[in-house]
């Protein structure tokens, strides 16, 4: 008896992640949470350089920057609530210095530079069709910061307005890496503070755009996180307390879902070998001093240094 629908996903027949490929990922907060994934593994991952971006067009300013090397002024952060601020990025890169936040800002402009002219992979999760734009520069925002919303129009963006902005950024990246694969996902967080029938607006919107672009020919791909959420999860148990966001055993089952589909076989026998190393170095021992410790220690050792002559880059 099957008690749940399953999507019917396939193995990925090529371009598989294995652990030489270099992915990145940009987005909402659940593309943060695959990056946890591949960083636990061990993979080599560049995720968020300016935080969670939430809609396309951030997501596609991000980009055009990135790959300009725009330098950052003065005149593109601000002061408020004791704290510098960009209306380009997330609050986790906001400081108390108005020079650390654009040391920080141009740093990551020219640290994604160099990304993306080596990725093999690129992760694009699309969480909201809702933006603000900034009354006073008649520009979108990434984030308002908690400026007054009185100084901000709220927007649905149009299916042909993310389409146009998805299409730039798989152009300006494919002008600087030709053969990078792209996946693009929906974020399955509920923006239920936009409304219920809003965020399914949104939703629909953002999945619409987004089909019109996949094309496996041009190396342009969908996974169906948003679908996986609703479908094979339909139940509040796989919800946080919030009831919008997904929980840990819903990431951790999503994820197995991506790897189905994404991560090479021989990616996943050494996935093994990390998660064996990752949980003997958390292991606690009753009495570290014992000879069966020092010999779990040896083991454990011993297995890093195998894994570190295969693969330069993991470290634990």
């Amino acid at each position: 008896m099957e008690l749940q629908t399953r999507l019917p996903l396939k193995s990925q027949p090529y371009n598989q992640l294995d652990y030489n490929s270099k992915i990145g990922l940009f987005g909402s907060c659940f593309s943060e949470h695959i990056a946890e994934k591949f960083k636990y593994y061990k993979f080599q991952k560049f995720d968020n350089p300016f935080g969670i971006l939430f809609h396309p067009l951030a997501i596609e300013k991000l980009i055009v920057n990135a790959i300009n090397e725009t330098i950052y002024t003065e005149d593109d952060v601000f002061f408020h609530n004791e704290q510098w601020h960009c209306f380009d990025a997330h609050s986790r890169l906001s400081r108390t210095s108005k020079d650390a936040l654009l040391y920080e800002l141009n740093t990551q402009i020219k640290t994604t530079h160099a990304f993306l002219k080596e990725a093999s992979h690129i992760v694009i999760t699309v969480g909201t069709s809702w933006a603000y734009r900034l009354i006073e520069t008649d520009n979108f925002v990434a984030n308002c910061h908690k400026v007054q919303q009185k100084k901000f129009l709220k927007e649905l963006l149009s299916v042909d307005a993310i389409l146009e902005s998805l299409e730039a950024i798989v152009s300006l990246i494919k002008s600087v890496n030709p053969q990078v694969s792209m996946v693009f996902t929906v974020s399955p967080v509920r923006h239920i503070k936009d409304g219920f029938v809003e965020n399914t607006q949104s939703k629909s919107h953002l999945n619409s755009a987004i089909h019109q672009i996949v094309d496996p020919r041009k190396q342009l791909y969908y996974f169906p996180s948003y679908e996986i959420m609703l479908d094979e999860l339909r139940d509040y148990r796989f919800y946080k307390d919030d009831m919008l966001h997904p929980n840990a055993l819903a990431i951790h089952y999503i994820w197995q879902r991506f790897n189905e589909v994404w991560i090479s076989k021989e990616a996943n026998d050494t996935m093994q070998e990390v998660e064996y190393i990752q949980k003997g170095l958390e292991h606690r021992p009753f009495n570290p001093k014992s000879e069966a410790h020092q010999l779990f220690l040896q083991k454990l050792k011993s297995k890093q240094v195998n894994l570190q002559s295969t693969f330069n880059h993991i470290q634990f």
